[in-house]
């Protein structure tokens, strides 16, 4: 039943909001550093189940565990972000201050926006787009997802989906899935296109749970090339029945 109790509870998060900026030095037109996080917090209502959440998107997203709230760890993240922005960069900025054409180098921001919605009738999948640029050519745009049992608060992982011995059986088929999307019927003409050119297929962790379908997420540079972008690689159960656990409802 999709509209069970738990997930109503998990639907209206509470939502928390850090920005924070600073600058590199006290030059009127400093580079500059921007954190901006907007991330959905599960609420007290959910009891065991949302600490077990919020500890996974502390540990995952922020890489803080332990902290007494999700609003708590995204400020210890801003705070501990900017701060290293500004040690590390400050002495190499002030090699190439004269130079105006390296200012952008140093135009740091990290950016996360949450959201939610529902995925089998008993999970909720939480999607966090993260931007983020710290020098070099370009910046970096991510996907990232969890998805969460609704009773427990567990993230689910690809084990507690498939039957052991799952591996080979999913590789052919996403392989099948990313020939079908890009109208690449071989190994050699997809690495000629920069897809797979240094890599075997992987079932990706990074994925979302429908009702009929699980989508495999694959960020830049995973499987292809950064100009390509995120590859989303859509599996519908019944292509891979033979390999689903018996205990995964969906």
């Amino acid at each position: 039943m999709r509209n069970n109790k738990h997930y109503l509870l998990l639907l209206l998060p509470l939502t928390i909001t850090v920005d924070k900026t600073v600058m590199l030095s006290n030059d009127e037109n400093s580079p500059r550093c921007q954190v901006h996080l907007k991330l959905l917090q599960a609420t007290a209502e959910n009891g065991d189940c949302a600490q077990i959440i919020n500890e996974t998107l502390m540990s995952r997203l922020l890489n803080k565990s332990g902290e007494r709230d999700l609003q708590t760890a995204a400020e210890k993240f801003a705070e501990d972000y900017t701060n290293s922005y500004k040690n590390t960069m400050l002495p190499l900025y002030n090699q190439d201050r004269a130079d105006t054409t390296k200012k952008a180098w140093y135009e740091y921001h990290y950016v996360i926006e949450a959201s939610t919605q529902q995925g089998t009738a008993n999970t909720l999948t939480y999607l966090a787009t993260i931007d983020y640029y710290e020098g070099g050519a370009h910046g970096i745009n991510q996907l990232i997802t969890f998805n969460f049992d609704t009773a427990t608060g567990k993230q689910m992982t690809l084990a507690d989906i498939f039957a052991p011995g799952y591996e080979s059986q999913l590789k052919n088929t996403l392989l099948k899935a990313l020939k079908s999307k890009t109208g690449l019927n071989s190994m050699n003409e997809l690495k000629d296109a920069g897809y797979l050119y240094s890599m075997d297929i992987f079932p990706s962790e990074n994925f979302i749970l429908n009702d009929e379908t699980i989508t495999f997420v694959y960020n830049p540079y995973e499987i292809a090339p950064y100009e390509v972008g995120s590859i989303e690689l859509i599996i519908t159960y019944s292509e891979v029945s033979q390999i689903l656990s018996p205990s995964f409802k969906h």
